[in-house]
C-alpha cells in the first residue's frame, strides 16, 4: 500500500513473520546476532527464549519416557524418615507395582519417593525420576535408573500424567496435594479417562476426604459423586489391586 502523499515512507524490517517499523526496527540480522559472541545476552531472559527453552523441555521428557512402557506414578513427603513406616509402605507399594508389570515413577526425591524408587529398583524394574530445579532439593535420589530434571512444574507435572496409568498417593504435603487434586480435576473433568487414584494411609487421609464431604460437597461446590475419584487403603496388595484393575493391566498380561 502507498504511502500518503507528501508522508515518507517508513524505515521496515521483515524477521520472518514479524513486521517491524518505526522504533521497533532492530539492528543486525537474526543470523548476526546468532553468530556474534559478542553480541548482548539480554535475549536469554525474554518470553520468546522461555517458550523454547519449555518446549525444549517437553521435547526432552516425552523422547525419554515415550517407551517406558506401563507405569504408576507415586507421590508422597520428602520429608519422610527412612525408619518410618509410610518409608516402608513405599518400598513395598514400589516392588509390587513392578510385580504388577509397571514401571514406577516418582518425583525422584527422598523420603516417600525414594522409598518407591527403592522398591521399584530391588523388584528388578524400571525407576523413574521426574525432578525438578529448586533451591532447597539435592537432586535424583540413588534409587532412579532414568531420570529427568525440570526446570518447570507444570511440565514436569505433564510427564507425570501423561506416561502414567494412575497415581498411588502416600502421606505428603503441598507438592502431594498439588499432584492429587490436578489429577482429580483431570478425571472429573474428563481430560483424562481410565485413570486411578489410590490414596494411601486412613488415618493421614480420613480428615481431608472428611473436609470434602462435609464441607465442599455439603456446600454444592461438588458433587457427592466425586468421591467416587478415588479409593482410599491402608493394604499394599489393595492399593496395587485396585490400580492394576482399573489401568487395565494384570500380573497375565501379554
Amino acid at each position: 500500500m502507498a504511502n500518503p502523499e507528501g508522508v515518507p515512507a517508513p524505515e521496515e524490517q521483515r524477521l520472518g513473520p514479524v513486521l517491524r517499523r518505526h522504533d521497533q526496527v532492530q539492528t543486525g540480522t537474526t543470523d548476526q546476532r546468532l553468530l556474534d559472541w559478542q553480541g548482548p545476552s539480554e535475549w536469554l531472559h525474554t518470553d520468546p527464549w522461555r517458550v523454547m527453552r519449555i518446549q525444549a523441555e517437553f521435547v526432552e521428557g516425552f523422547g525419554a519416557l515415550t517407551e517406558l512402557g506401563p507405569a504408576i506414578s507415586v507421590f508422597g513427603s520428602a520429608r519422610t524418615a527412612p525408619d518410618s513406616e509410610e518409608y516402608d509402605a513405599g518400598v513395598r507399594i514400589g516392588k509390587a507395582l513392578v510385580e504388577a508389570g509397571f514401571a514406577v515413577i516418582t518425583g525422584g526425591g527422598p523420603g516417600a519417593m525414594e522409598a518407591a524408587n527403592k522398591g521399584a529398583i530391588e523388584a528388578g524394574g524400571v525407576s523413574v525420576g521426574l525432578g525438578i530445579e529448586l533451591p532447597f532439593e539435592q537432586g535424583l535420589n540413588a534409587y532412579v535408573n532414568l531420570g529427568v530434571d525440570f526446570r518447570y512444574f507444570f511440565v514436569r507435572k505433564t510427564c507425570f500424567v501423561k506416561y502414567a496409568r494412575g497415581f498411588v498417593v502416600l502421606p505428603g504435603g503441598l507438592g502431594t496435594l498439588d499432584e492429587l487434586f490436578e489429577a482429580l480435576t483431570l478425571v472429573q473433568t474428563g481430560k483424562v479417562t481410565r485413570f486411578p487414584i489410590v490414596l494411601f494411609g486412613t488415618a493421614y487421609w480420613s480428615g481431608l476426604i472428611d473436609w470434602l464431604r462435609d464441607t465442599l460437597i455439603a456446600g454444592g461446590k461438588a458433587s457427592v459423586h466425586d468421591l467416587d475419584l478415588f479409593h482410599l487403603t491402608d493394604d499394599v496388595a489393595e492399593a496395587v489391586a485396585l490400580v492394576t484393575k482399573e489401568a487395565g493391566l494384570g500380573p497375565d498380561r501379554t
